[in-house]
C-alpha cells in the first residue's frame, strides 16, 4: 500500500495523458538507466546531484520522482522539493515496479535530442488541420510536456529544421516521423514512442480515419474531421489553433480510454 509521500504505478498511469498530470523527474543513476534506456511517458531526466539547478524550474507544479526502486533517491530528491515548497510524490517502486507492471515507456533513443531549456523542438508546414495537430497533442502528453512546435511555409520547414536543429514531422520530404504506406505520422508516434496501449491505437484509428479521408475506419472519423475543419477556421494564428486542439484531443483521448460504452439515453425512445 502507498504511503502518504508514494503514488502507485497504476494511479499514476491514468493520470498520464491528462492536462492534470503532475510533473515527472526520472532522477536515475546512468547505470540504472542505461539498464533500460526507457522513460515514463511525459517524464524528463534530471541529475540529482544538480537539483538546486533545476527545483525552481518546478515551482508552482505538482512533482513525481522517480528513481530505480523508489528508495532513498527519489525520497530524498521530494523532500528537498517539499523543502522549497514544491509538492512532491515518489512513485511506488520506482520504474522497476512500472515496468513489471508492463505500463508503456518511452525509448529515449526515439526523443530527439533537447535544446539549452530541456525542450524538444519540432518544425512541420503551416496551417495544420488533424495530423498536425493530433501529433503535437500527443508529444505534448506523452513525450514531452515543455515540447515546442514551429510552423512554416511548406518550402522551408527542412532549412528551418536544419537552422534551428528542430525535428520536421508531417511533411512530403522522406524524414522519420512522417506518413508510411496506409499509416499517418501520428500512427508512426504511438508506436515509435512505445505508446501502443488500447486508448491511444483507438484513437490513431480516428485520427487516420480522418487524416486520410477514409472516414468508414471509424464512426467518430467525421466527428474529429468536422471538428478540425472548424477549428482552422477559427483561428488564424497556428500556435493558437494548436492549444485549442489540445482540448479537442483530450476529450477524444478519454473518449477512447473512459466511454466507449456509455450511450446517451434521453429523451428515452418512445417518450
Amino acid at each position: 500500500m502507498s504511503s502518504l509521500m508514494e503514488i502507485s504505478p497504476e494511479k499514476l498511469a491514468r493520470l498520464i495523458g491528462t492536462p492534470k498530470c503532475p510533473a515527472l523527474v526520472d532522477v536515475r543513476i546512468d547505470e540504472d538507466f542505461d539498464a533500460d534506456p526507457r522513460l515514463i511517458p511525459g517524464s524528463v531526466r534530471r541529475d540529482y546531484r544538480g537539483l538546486q539547478l533545476w527545483l525552481d524550474d518546478l515551482h508552482g507544479q505538482s512533482v513525481v520522482i522517480v528513481c530505480h526502486r523508489g528508495k532513498k533517491l527519489s525520497y530524498g530528491v521530494a523532500a528537498w522539493l517539499r523543502n522549497a515548497g514544491i509538492s512532491a510524490e515518489v512513485l511506488e517502486g520506482g520504474f522497476e515496479a512500472w515496468a513489471e507492471a508492463g505500463l508503456p515507456a518511452v525509448p529515449a533513443s526515439a526523443t530527439p535530442k533537447r535544446d539549452e531549456l530541456g525542450r524538444t523542438v519540432w518544425v512541420t508546414r503551416t496551417r495544420p488541420k488533424i495530423d498536425r495537430i493530433a501529433c503535437p497533442w500527443l508529444i505534448r502528453r506523452f513525450v514531452d510536456p515543455g515540447a515546442v512546435f514551429l510552423f512554416v511555409a511548406p518550402s522551408e520547414v527542412e532549412a528551418v529544421a536544419d537552422r534551428f536543429q528542430a525535428t520536421p514531422f508531417d511533411i512530403e520530404a522522406p524524414v522519420r516521423w512522417s506518413h508510411r504506406g496506409e499509416l499517418c505520422t501520428f500512427d508512426v508516434m504511438v508506436e515509435e514512442f512505445g505508446l501502443s496501449t488500447e486508448p491511444l491505437l483507438r484513437l490513431a484509428r480516428i485520427v487516420r480515419g480522418a487524416d486520410t479521408a477514409r472516414l468508414d475506419l471509424a464512426p467518430q472519423a467525421s466527428g474529429l474531421l468536422a471538428a478540425s475543419l472548424g477549428l482552422s477556421r477559427m483561428y488564424a494564428d497556428d500556435n493558437e489553433q494548436l492549444e485549442a486542439g489540445l482540448l479537442l484531443y483530450d476529450a477524444f483521448y478519454r473518449w477512447c480510454r473512459d466511454a466507449t460504452d456509455e450511450t446517451h439515453n434521453w429523451p428515452k425512445k418512445g417518450a
